[in-house]
Order: C-alpha cells, then sequence, then structure tokens
C-alpha cells in the first residue's frame, strides 16, 4: 500500500512538472509567434512587375548591395584586350653577323682553291675555274636557306668579285644589318627596315651588279628579332582581368529614376536584386523565422532568474510574456506613424515602458536582457525609411531609450522615481537624437531638429505615464509585493498602521524596533530587507483584539493575566498571530504579510504559561498544548522577523543591557530556536545564522547604548 501511494505521489508531481513545462513552452511558443507575426509585414520584399522602355513609376532603388556578374565579366573581357607582349632577342642579330662572315668565308674559301688548283696547272687564276663551278663548290659550304634564298646570278657576282670588293661588300653589309637589327625589328616592321637597310648600301663603291648582290645579301640577312611572347601576354592579360573589381550594386543604389525608361540593362539589374516579381520567395520569411528563434532562445536562457517554483514561475513567467506583449504591440502600433509625413514623430515611441515595468516588477537582469531584444524588434519594426531589413541608428536610439529607464529607476523603486526616471529617459533620447543627426552630417533646418528632438523629449514622460498607469494593474492581477507597494505599505497613513499606532501604541513602538532589527539582518544574509521591515510594522496587527493582554501595552494597570487560568492565556497570546493574519486578509495584504505575521512564532513553546500551568496543574503537562500551532517559517525573511521579535522582547527585559550580555543573549535565543527545530523549513544556513546575531546585536546596541548622566539627573537620584 506504501508503495502505491508512493507510486501515485510520484505520478502527480510528475505530471505537475509535464503540466508546468507544457505552461513553459506554451508561453515561449506565443512570443516567438507574436514576434514572428508583427515583424512579417516589415520584412516582406517589395516586387515590381515591370515592363521593358516604359517609364518608372517611382524611383527604384537596390535594397541590397550584390555583384552584377555580367557586368563584371563584360569589365573583365575589356580589360583583357591588352596590347600582346614581345621579347627582344639579342643573340638574333649575332646570329645573323656570324651568317654573313660565314658566306663571306666561304666565298674565300672557293676562290683560294680555285687559286690553288690554277698553280697546280699553271694556268691564269681566272681560267683555272669557271664562275659556275665555283658556284656549285660554294653551295655545299653555305646553309640551305641561303642556297634557296639567294639567286644564282647573286652567287655568281659574288664569287666572281675581287677580294678587295668582297672586303668592301662585307663590311657594308654587317654594317647594315647590325645597323638595322639594334632596334626592334617585328615581323611588321621587318619590309620597312629591309628598306631602310638597302638605302644605305646605295652609296657602295663597288660594281653595279656587286651592289644588287649585297642588296640581295642584305634582305636575306635582315630578320625579325622581336618576338612574340605568349606567356607574358597571358600573364598581363589575366592580370589586366584581376585588376578589375567586381561590379558591385549597392544598397541603395538608385536603378532608375521616377520616369525614366525601363531599359534591359535595369531589368538585369532588379532581377539581380531579387525587385522582379517572381512568385513567392521563402528566404526572408526563413531568415525572420531565424531572427526571432535566436531572440527567443535567449529569453529561454535568461528567463530561468525567475522564481524556480513551479506555481511561482508559470505565473511570472505569464506576467513577463505580457508585459512583453504589451510593449511589442506598442512599438508595433508606433512604427504605424512613420506613415505621417512629419519629422521625427517615430522618435515618440514609448519604448522604456516595458523595461521599466520589468525593472520594478522582476530584476534588473530580466530587464537589461529584454531591451536587447526590444531594441532588435524595433530596428525590424522601424525599417521603413531605410532599404535593408533593419534600421540600425533606429535600433540604437530604442536601445539607449531602453537602458535609460533601467539606469535612472535603480534600486529605489519608488513611484515618484517613475517620474524621475521618464526624465532621465527624455534627456538620454534627446542625446541619442543628437548622437544620430551630427553623425549623419546632413543639412537640417531648425524646425526639423526641433521637431525631431521634441517628440524625443516627450518619450520619456509618455513612458513613464504608461508604467504608472499599469503598474496597478499588474499588481493586482498577478498578487505581485514590488518595492514600489512595500513602500506604500510603509507609509505610517496607512490604515491598518494607523489602527495600530491608536489602540497598541505599545506594540507599535515593539514593531518599530523589531522592524529596524529585521531589515538589518535580511540585508546581511541577501534577504528582502524591504519586505521584512514591511512585515514587521504588520506582524502583531492581531494584537489590537485584546490590547491589554499583552504587557507592552500594560501601561498604570494589572496584568490581566494574573486573573486567568494559564490555558485561557495561551489560548489568547496564540490567537494574535492568526487573528492578525486574518485581519490582513480582510484589508487584501500581499500574501508575503500575511505569511509573516502568521509564521513569525513558528511552533514555539510558550514557556512562561507552560511553566504555570506545570505548577498548577497534578500531572505533567505535554508540551504540545502550549505550542503555537504553526506553520513554522517558510521563507528568510519570516523567520528572521520571529528572531528579532523574540529578541527585542528579551533585550528589553534586561536591566542594565551591556554588549556582553546582548551578544549572550542573541545568541542564546537564535541556538534555542535552532535545536527547537524552528528553522528547518526556510534556507536559513549555520553561517547565515551568526550574520543574523551579528546584525541584530549591532542595531540592539545602538538602541540600547548607555547615555551620559546629567547633573540633574545625579542630584535627583542623590536626594
Amino acid at each position: 500500500m506504501k508503495q502505491q501511494a508512493r507510486r501515485k505521489q510520484f505520478g502527480a508531481k510528475w505530471k505537475q512538472l509535464n503540466n508546468a513545462r507544457l505552461v513553459k513552452v506554451s508561453l515561449f511558443g506565443l512570443l516567438a509567434v507574436v514576434m514572428y507575426i508583427s515583424m512579417l509585414s516589415n520584412i516582406m520584399p517589395e516586387s515590381f512587375d515591370v515592363s521593358l522602355y516604359t517609364p518608372a513609376e517611382k524611383d527604384v532603388l537596390s535594397p541590397i548591395t550584390i555583384e552584377d556578374k555580367q557586368a563584371t565579366e563584360e569589365e573583365r573581357a575589356k580589360a583583357a584586350q591588352v596590347e600582346a607582349k614581345y621579347e627582344y632577342k639579342e643573340e638574333t642579330v649575332q646570329n645573323q653577323v656570324e651568317k654573313v662572315n660565314e658566306i663571306f668565308s666561304s666565298i674565300q674559301e672557293v676562290n683560294a682553291k680555285a687559286g690553288e688548283r690554277a698553280e697546280e696547272n699553271d694556268v691564269d687564276t681566272a681560267a683555272g675555274l669557271s664562275s659556275e663551278e665555283k658556284v656549285k663548290q660554294l653551295k655545299p659550304l653555305i646553309s640551305q636557306s641561303a642556297e634557296e634564298e639567294l639567286s644564282f646570278d647573286t652567287l655568281v657576282t659574288l664569287v666572281s668579285a675581287t677580294p678587295s670588293q668582297l672586303n668592301i661588300a662585307k663590311e657594308v653589309i654587317l654594317r647594315a644589318v647590325m645597323d638595322a637589327m639594334k632596334t626592334n625589328v617585328s615581323i611588321d616592321e621587318l619590309d620597312n627596315t629591309k628598306e631602310q637597310a638597302k638605302k644605305k648600301l646605295l652609296s657602295a663603291s663597288v660594281p653595279p651588279e656587286l651592289r644588287e648582290a649585297m642588296i640581295q645579301l642584305t634582305d636575306f640577312y635582315i630578320v625579325p628579332n622581336y618576338f612574340l611572347d605568349p606567356e607574358k601576354t597571358r600573364q598581363a592579360r589575366q592580370e589586366a582581368m584581376e585588376a578589375v573589381k567586381p561590379v558591385m550594386i549597392r544598397e541603395g543604389q538608385v536603378l532608375v529614376r521616377e520616369g525614366q525608361t525601363i531599359t534591359p540593362k535595369v531589368v538585369d539589374q532588379m532581377d539581380i536584386v531579387g525587385l522582379l516579381d517572381k512568385g513567392f520567395d521563402p528566404v526572408p520569411f526563413a531568415g525572420l523565422g531565424l531572427l526571432v528563434i535566436a531572440l527567443t532562445g535567449i529569453l529561454v536562457y535568461y528567463l530561468k532568474d525567475l522564481p524556480s517554483g513551479v506555481r511561482s514561475a508559470n505565473i511570472n513567467l505569464l506576467m513577463y510574456c505580457i508585459i512583453f506583449l504589451c510593449t511589442v504591440v506598442i512599438m508595433k502600433l508606433s512604427s504605424l506613424l512613420q506613415a505621417v509625413d512629419y519629422y521625427g514623430i517615430e522618435y515618440l515611441i514609448p519604448a522604456a515602458v516595458g523595461t521599466m515595468l520589468l525593472m520594478l516588477l522582476t530584476n534588473e537582469r530580466i530587464a537589461l536582457v529584454s531591451s536587447i531584444v526590444f531594441s532588435l524588434c524595433a530596428a525590424v519594426f522601424f525599417n521603413a525609411e531605410t532599404i535593408g531589413p533593419m534600421n540600425a541608428p533606429f535600433g540604437f536610439y530604442v536601445l539607449m531609450n531602453l537602458l535609460a529607464g533601467i539606469f535612472f529607476l535603480g534600486q529605489k523603486n519608488l513611484r515618484s522615481n517613475i517620474l524621475k526616471a521618464g526624465l532621465g529617459v527624455s534627456f538620454i533620447n534627446v542625446f541619442t537624437v543628437a548622437i544620430l543627426l551630427m553623425l549623419k552630417n546632413g543639412q537640417y533646418s531648425g524646425w526639423q531638429i526641433g521637431s525631431e528632438i521634441g517628440f524625443a523629449f516627450l518619450s520619456g514622460f509618455l513612458a513613464a505615464v504608461l508604467t504608472l498607469g499599469l503598474m496597478p494593474f499588474f499588481e493586482a492581477a498577478f498578487r505581485i509585493l514590488s518595492t514600489t507597494r512595500l513602500i506604500e505599505l510603509s507609509n505610517p497613513n496607512h490604515p491598518l498602521l494607523r489602527k495600530i499606532l491608536m489602540e497598541t501604541p505599545g506594540t507599535y513602538h515593539h514593531s518599530v524596533i523589531v522592524a529596524n532589527l529585521a531589515e538589518g539582518a535580511c540585508e546581511a544574509v541577501g534577504a528582502n530587507g524591504l519586505l521584512a521591515r514591511v512585515g514587521a510594522y504588520y506582524h502583531d496587527i492581531g494584537k489590537t483584539k485584546r490590547p491589554h493582554f499583552f504587557i507592552e501595552n500594560q501601561m498604570n494597570m494589572e496584568n490581566p493575566h494574573n486573573k486567568i487560568a494559564p490555558q485561557l492565556s495561551k489560548t489568547i497570546i496564540i490567537a494574535h498571530a492568526y487573528d492578525g493574519a486574518e485581519i490582513l486578509r480582510k484589508y487584501k495584504l500581499p500574501k508575503e504579510i500575511v505569511d509573516i505575521a502568521e509564521q513569525h512564532h513558528g511552533t514555539t513553546l510558550l514557556k512562561f504559561f507552560y511553566h504555570k500551568a506545570n505548577e498548577n496543574s497534578e500531572k505533567e503537562i505535554p508540551e504540545s498544548e502550549f505550542r503555537y500551532p504553526g506553520p513554522k517559517a517558510q521563507t528568510k525573511e519570516a523567520a528572521i522577523v520571529g528572531i528579532a521579535d523574540c529578541m527585542e522582547a528579551a533585550v528589553r527585559s534586561l536591566s542594565k543591557p551591556t554588549p556582553n550580555k546582548i551578544e549572550t543573549l542573541v545568541r542564546k535565543i537564535i541556538t534555542d530556536r535552532l535545536e527547537d527545530g524552528q528553522f528547518d523549513e526556510c534556507d536559513l544556513s549555520l553561517k547565515e545564522l551568526d550574520l543574523i546575531a551579528r546584525s541584530i546585536c549591532e542595531t540592539l546596541q545602538g538602541i540600547f547604548h548607555s547615555r551620559i548622566e546629567y547633573p540633574e539627573e545625579i542630584k535627583k537620584k542623590v536626594t
């Protein structure tokens, strides 16, 4: 049976946990859906249905920066039309000079052999060999190309010339070839170079037939020495193409002005940047989805700082979602003002209301993270005046707006601070708008500057007014005990505090001292000191039902407990905690205050009446009959108020309180409560109990410090 009960209990807890997770997933899903839907209209791509050679209905601007690949390729093709690269080969000149020397050497050799043969036969050299025979002997000695290119008559003329004529011919031809080939001789320039060289041969003092032979030789031996270099040409073309920068269509670039003719080039550019109507394009919608997922992920990660209890976490998350959605709706509605043609009206957006509410109702960390998400959403909402999907300058303006709300609100969350924070936001808005105007470095009229600054200034006040108006709604709807609410409850003019003061002045004074003790101790251990202070003000409200049964209210009167039984006294004393809780519930005070009033005594024992009852009884009375029914303190604040309540009464009973006496008493009371198990259900550690003891001792020593006795007082004591 026990195992079945445990299984049922485990199953119930598991079901509760699953339900809690389902609620969280649903709420975060709701945030994501609302963000997506609200930003959808701002990222839908603009498209045009255009016709060639018709006038444009309005200016068409590029929404993105992208390369026009076709135009880039055209520019590279133009750049590739570079001049061919040639190379001058100096060795060609030397080769041709050697060839000239070679042919004349061969002629000399043939002539020499003819002379030797004539001597052997003892005949005249001229009659020894004919010119035709000499040419036959010469041809094997010269190159094949020379043999093919030089005419037979030219060779005959050369072998028939005298040695002196050959020397002149050789020198003239060498000079002509060398002079001609010192310059760059390309194939295209070859004929012109040859003609220039031939002119130099006309002045040679040789027979005409030899001059003609020299001209033919010169024409043959002048060859190109300036050749096309394919590798350098290819490299030059490649470098020229690489030097061409990509042709970019810049974001905001005007593709066509209103009234201008839509040319094929304009259509191509509109196609490249995605402005032509091609039907549904899923890319922008997918991009928005990724943005929303990222923003939701940030919120999921940082919202773990909300209270950890299942019910409390879900309620706080629901409250956060409502604030978030309200802020998004406010920003979206404000973005509609862009349609109004008025300078700076968009700066009227009261975005700071979101982070100011979160600062007041949650904590600074969550408010800071949310401000980043809000600013990104605002950058998308207010993109009507920009080409891209986000208006970065306006997103910066909203971020400064939100951070200013957090900074100026600070930790002292008074309602008066909300108005001061609104004023601070206004000045930061003006400062931010001034930054943006100066960074743009435009020519602005005085009316434009004044209008934009004026709307930015009004934004802070509008945010403060909205925050003041929405705060009571969230506090009432979610029963939130904000710092502002606590400060209101600590006002001495509150009806219940006036009731305590008027009906139980001793209890009121006692509660004020307990509040001082509890606040300092809570701050020492990181608990909510303000909650402890306010809870201490109201913790003994139940004593107003029977004020004279409590010693602090018994002035100049007999103690009524002396006339009644200890059991009845016990009932009256114990009842004050639960009577107080009932009164607080009746006046609809926050649950945290009610819990402090109900739990500050825990299950402690009424020792005085317990011992008195035992003295009057013949048998031992169980302690349980004289203990408070509880519950024990569930929070640090309730436990510390209970300790401070006991300390104040105990120390006041000391005749001459000294620091040592006070510390001994404080630590004894805390030890007794610890051993009695009064801290079992709250999160107080031994280290924190030591810090509480030190804080209470310091406060009590300040209250019960020794005074200097003045002369009049000394005289009274003596007399």
